[in-house]
């Protein structure tokens, strides 16, 4: 009896129906005996059955992102609005994917809820692609029989997370773009061409003007220490890298400076005003208690500030204290999201309101991202301006000044 850990392998069988018709086609299974028992269990008559090949290369699986979780929430909840049986919708969604480890990992949940658990208890076997948030959703959508309408109110969470999630990095990936783009120029003009400026201007002999002197021995002391300035920029991402995958002190340090930043530092409060209001809202029309949502919805803020707001807000609503009092007094929250909570809660359509603050935030994020785009382009094209052609200029003003002399 195979493992219930051993990893899933696909197997390419052949084989005929009860109707003696010859057919073929590809099964994922643990082992071979599985495989064959469950071609039985379809009614095939098994012909051949081999396990399928790996790429020559041995391709690398490929990364199960958000959006994959996100897609898939979607297609289920259709799947089971429709009326097709939770273990049929994994089936027809796992194979359909387009992503292999994404296929592996539906085909093994839907390979736990064959033997008897729930969905939820099976979705948090993999705590890496279903958080705590989206199982304690979809306990509440099994538990009052509506899991088709929460798998798709967690759609909907998905896809608009996502959304400003993408809308920020758009932002940001232009910027490094050009500045990575403007210090590589930079460095091939130091290293390769203004070594040969200054060839050809010790024929003048005449003394350099100060500005294309000190940019000759800028590119004298990068050709000499290139190695060094590389390593240490090497040392310094990986450094970062490993902080920011080691240390919750030096996270909370970033989350912090990010906040205080001009113009992003807004998007950011936004951005996380944006999750706040539309995880509690999502868990609101669940049905899950307040202080049990609050201790979901402060993972999910995005930021270590908001996050232990959230979490102080917790506590002061297991004590009695009103959501909106709470909110107050961590000084995080505009005076609007805090009366469209107080009106939520007088009048008990709080994932109403929530829904809506959400909603505005999320416009705000948009429209605060595109006015950040219209300013960084510009200003990020003065820079490069100025870098590129100060360095130009500096190699051609010893010519200038020789055409003045003559």
């Amino acid at each position: 009896m195979a493992h219930a850990k051993d990893p899933l392998a696909w197997f390419i069988w052949e084989g005929t129906d009860n109707r003696g018709v010859r057919t073929k086609g590809e099964l994922a299974a643990r082992t071979e005996m599985v495989a064959r028992a469950e071609l039985r269990r379809q009614g095939i008559r098994v012909v051949k059955l081999r396990k399928k090949p790996r790429a020559i290369f041995g391709a690398r699986q490929k990364k199960i992102t958000t959006r994959d979780i996100a897609i898939f929430s979607r297609q289920l909840a259709t799947m089971l609005s429709a009326g097709v049986p939770l273990v049929q919708a994994f089936d027809i969604v796992g194979r359909g994917h387009e992503n292999p480890s994404m296929q592996d990992l539906l085909l093994r949940i839907k390979s736990d809820i064959e033997s008897g658990i729930s969905l939820a208890e099976a979705l948090g076997r993999h705590p890496l692609y279903f958080d705590e948030l989206f199982c304690n959703l979809v306990q509440a959508g099994e538990q009052a029989g509506v899991l088709e309408t929460l798998l798709h109110k967690i759609a909907e969470y998905k896809e608009k997370t996502e959304s400003i999630k993408a809308k920020i990095k758009k932002a940001l990936t232009y910027p490094t773009a050009v500045v990575v783009v403007a210090v590589v120029v930079t460095a091939i003009l130091l290293i390769f061409v203004v070594p040969q400026f200054e060839e050809l201007f010790k024929g003048f002999g005449a003394d350099l003007p100060a500005f294309t002197r000190l940019v000759v021995d800028l590119s004298k002391f990068v050709q000499e220490w290139w190695y060094v300035i590389l390593g240490g920029l090497i040392l310094i991402v990986y450094g970062f890298i490993q902080l920011k995958n080691r240390s919750d002190a030096f996270n909370q340090a970033l989350d912090r400076l990010a906040l205080r930043v001009p113009v992003v530092g807004i998007i950011i409060h936004k951005a996380a005003i944006a999750r706040f209001a539309r995880t509690l809202a999502t868990m609101s029309t669940a049905g899950v208690p307040l202080v049990e949502a609050l201790e979901s919805v402060s993972g999910a803020t995005g930021n270590f500030v908001y996050s232990n707001a959230v979490l102080q807000m917790r506590d002061d609503v297991s004590s009695g204290t009103q959501l909106q009092a709470s909110m107050r007094q961590t000084a995080l929250f505009p005076n609007m999201v805090i009366q469209m909570v107080a009106i939520g809660e007088e009048s008990g359509s709080l994932d109403n309101m929530l829904g809506k603050v959400a909603d505005f935030y999320e416009e705000e994020v948009d429209n605060a991202v595109s006015s950040l785009s219209s300013l960084i382009e510009p200003m990020i094209m003065a820079v490069l301006g100025v870098v590129v052609g100060g360095l130009v200029i500096a190699m051609y003003l010893p010519i200038f000044k020789l055409g003045s002399v003559v």
